[in-house]
């Protein structure tokens, strides 16, 4: 049938972004966080590793903008970074992207319920001066600094529900799922590779 190409071309793919490998593959060696997707990962070993640095030249993006942002939420920035680098079950939400470090993006990933309420409640009380992380940096130093006048507040004024913290601050790269994990229907950012992929079946369900 003619279904049969689109819907391959759209699992077990990687990205075409700044740091992707082509085709994803084994890594033997990912670093703590990524190492969940080791059997098979859109990243490099150097990827996972860059992932965990605070200043890393992977965006040379500064977690710490509004201060230091504490250890229990930014494991969940790291875990997002994995995600979003090694996981080879994206290509569902994959779209042209027109910026000038990548061709392609995610949009509208389905985050189940449970990463999206403890990634919110982990990082609440930590400070950010933005909604929107992907833009509007004052980038003055070669680090991401706060905008002139946008002052440090808590994510839980900034992102009012664990929806807003989601959807908005990667510019709709997720979508709040209303979906818990384990039920095939969401994206898991958080998995026991024990288990086996979940997100396998979720991009096929979504293809």
């Amino acid at each position: 049938s003619v279904v049969v190409p689109r819907m391959d071309a759209l699992l077990n793919v990687c990205m075409d972004a700044k740091h992707h490998k082509s085709q994803p593959g084994p890594e033997g060696r990912l670093h703590e966080q990524c190492s969940p997707w080791k059997d098979n990962a859109c990243c490099t070993a150097n990827t996972s590793w860059e992932a965990h640095r605070d200043q890393s030249y992977l965006y040379n993006f500064n977690w710490n903008h509004c201060g230091v942002m504490p250890a229990k939420c930014k494991r969940h920035f790291i875990q997002d970074t994995c995600l979003y680098e090694c996981s080879p079950n994206l290509g569902p939400w994959i779209q042209q992207a027109d910026s000038s470090w990548r061709r392609q993006r995610v949009l509208h990933v389905p985050l189940c319920k449970e990463d999206c309420e403890e990634w919110w409640e982990d990082c609440r009380d930590a400070l950010t001066c933005k909604e929107n992380w992907h833009k509007g940096w004052n980038w003055a130093t070669g680090r991401n600094r706060c905008p002139w006048g946008a002052p440090c507040r808590p994510f839980s004024q900034v992102f009012p529900r664990p929806k807003d913290l989601c959807e908005k601050i990667w510019s709709g790269s997720f979508r709040y799922s209303p979906e818990p994990r384990g039920s095939g229907r969401c994206i898991q950012m958080w998995f026991d590779p024990a288990q086996g992929n979940p997100n396998v079946a979720v991009a096929k369900y979504y293809a």
